[in-house]
């Protein structure tokens, strides 16, 4: 059960990783593993990025940065409630699994996370802003 419970934390952390890597080749003198920056916003639509639509609003940070990293064009949310949505990401779990079944809920922090993994992994990670 472990086994299972760590590839469904390191399938999409592979996969981004893969991706990202994609756009340059690795340079002789780059040394280390790849930066990773995760950004996640509440009730964020399309139209709040122009380097998906840009009819209504202007990103140019936020372009320049999917410009270079990933950019998600067809992905989909396994709670829709902002607590447990990000419950779900950190820990690879739907919300019936993790524990984080609404807004009022304290999440359990004995849980393997994502973060942990990158810093076994060697990785320095840090969350900023809600949780």
């Amino acid at each position: 059960m472990n086994h299972l419970r760590i590839t469904t934390l390191l399938y999409p952390i592979a996969g981004a990783a893969i991706l990202s890597s994609c756009g340059e080749g690795k340079k002789e003198d780059q040394a280390g593993p790849l930066n990773i920056v995760y950004i996640m916003t509440d009730d964020h639509t399309r139209q709040m990025m122009s380097c998906y639509d840009n009819r209504h609003i202007e990103t140019p940070n936020l372009d320049r940065i999917a410009n270079k990293g990933v950019l998600f064009s067809n992905a989909f949310v396994a709670n829709s409630i902002s607590g447990p949505s990000r419950a779900c990401l950190v820990t690879g779990k739907h919300s019936h699994k993790n524990g984080k079944l609404d807004n009022h809920t304290v999440f359990d922090g004995s849980q393997q996370t994502v973060q942990e993994l990158l810093q076994k992994s060697g990785y320095e990670t840090a969350m900023i802003g809600k949780w």
